[in-house]
């Protein structure tokens, strides 16, 4: 009677065991096909929805004629002469095509403009986060300035580092 009870006893940890994996396995196999009905749209699908097909309406608008005039590096010192330290600046200007020319022939004042602002920037003021973005907001107003209303689109910086 004893060896009865330790057979019943030793089966009953098995099925727990067998009932554990299907569950598992169960768990697995539907959350897979969840996430498969979910990503290819055919639960919760917006209704009427109709794969999108690319018409000539779609296509992409060409971009706009533009072109990109390089400023003359500008080098200058920061701060006292004896500490060493120096920044290094170099930009272009986004420009319609249609002024390019202009831009071109103006490019020695916009090089003024730049040097003498950058000239009169505080080390203080290069140090904080935000430098680069007010800096580029007020260099791109003096060139907006000495070029003309609608011949520079945008400053586009490419160094400015110090060291």
């Amino acid at each position: 009677m004893t060896d009865a009870v330790t057979d019943q006893g030793a089966q009953a940890p098995a099925r727990k065991g067998k009932g554990l994996v299907l569950a598992l396995v169960l768990a697995i196999l539907g959350g897979g096909g969840s996430f498969y009905a979910l990503y290819s749209g055919l639960v919760l699908a917006p209704h009427g929805a109709e794969t999108h097909k690319a018409t000539p309406e779609d296509a992409v608008e060409p971009l706009p004629e533009v072109s990109f005039v390089p400023v003359d590096r500008i080098v200058l010192p920061i701060g006292a002469g004896d500490a060493g330290r120096y920044l290094h600046f170099a930009a272009q200007i986004e420009t319609p095509e249609t002024y390019e020319g202009e831009v071109v022939h103006l490019l020695p004042r916009v090089s003024d403009v730049l040097n003498t602002y950058l000239r009169a920037v505080e080390p203080s003021d290069l140090s904080e986060r935000t430098a680069l973005v007010r800096l580029r907001a007020q260099m791109l107003r003096r060139v907006q300035i000495v070029l003309g209303e609608g011949r520079v689109r945008d400053l586009l910086i490419t160094e400015f580092v110090i060291n």
